[in-house]
């Protein structure tokens, strides 16, 4: 039996637009949106797709939580010096704080560069809210590509990028992505992305999307590097190899 969406009938609570709840951020990807893209992942969701990548962002509690005005500065500045043409808001999901996502987001637009953001709720939703919403509003005027609808995992889409199921949305809000997003209609648009990055400290982090038996034939190939301090500090006693650290984020 196929889900049915997993839709709130409530909109999201109004939070503090002051501080911003995240957990990772990035100047620079090509696998989160069209182009090289800055990535901020934010923490806590009440969406909560079943088979949703990031189960480990659903809870409010955990986050870094920082001042929205100084963070959003300081990652623009970043995206900028590394090339990057935009910003992808992730999660986690976005409109559970739509204002300090929307400080985020229009300090990205006032350095020149766009704006993506994924959201479990439906455009329809978000369109219906925000008149009495200003913060709702306040994100869908700062984003330029939505990302829209919950993730059904027995819906998988194999045909389009960056989203997961089917249902799911690819919305041009501006015209800064209308052709990119005429492509993917058309099937000509680009592919699935897994990005992989190993620290200094042996910790993989893996980000962009893939269906479950990549990630598991990934997963199950992936280990702390061996030049990892730990594993040299292990190596030169009887102790146990270091554990295997992987954190996966969409």
């Amino acid at each position: 039996m196929r889900s049915a969406p997993v839709l709130r009938a409530d909109p999201p609570v109004a939070r503090d637009g002051a501080r911003l709840r995240w957990s990772r951020f990035v100047p620079a990807t090509d696998a989160e949106g069209p182009g090289r893209r800055a990535a901020l992942w934010l923490q806590g969701c009440d969406v909560r797709c079943p088979g949703c990548f990031n189960p480990h962002l659903w809870a409010h509690r955990g986050a870094r939580l920082d001042d929205v005005a100084e963070l959003a500065a300081s990652f623009a500045a970043d995206a900028v010096s590394a090339g990057s043409e935009g910003l992808t808001l992730l999660g986690g999901e976005p409109f559970d704080q739509a204002a300090a996502a929307a400080v985020v987001a229009e300090a990205f637009r006032a350095a020149g560069l766009t704006v993506m953001t994924f959201t479990g709720y439906t455009h329809a939703q978000l369109t219906g809210w925000a008149p009495s919403r200003e913060d709702v509003a306040r994100l869908l005027r700062a984003t330029d590509l939505l990302a829209d609808g919950p993730y059904l995992r027995d819906l998988p889409d194999p045909d389009r990028p960056w989203i997961g199921s089917r249902n799911q949305g690819l919305r041009a809000l501006t015209p800064a992505y209308r052709d990119a997003v005429e492509r993917i209609d058309r099937g000509a648009g680009a592919r699935d992305r897994l990005e992989i990055r190993i620290g200094a400290d042996g910790r993989i982090d893996v980000n962009g999307w893939a269906d479950d038996a990549a990630l598991e034939a990934l997963l199950d190939d992936l280990g702390v590097r061996a030049d990892a301090p730990a594993v040299v500090a292990a190596s030169a006693s009887p102790a146990a190899p270091a554990a295997r650290r992987t954190e996966l984020i969409r």
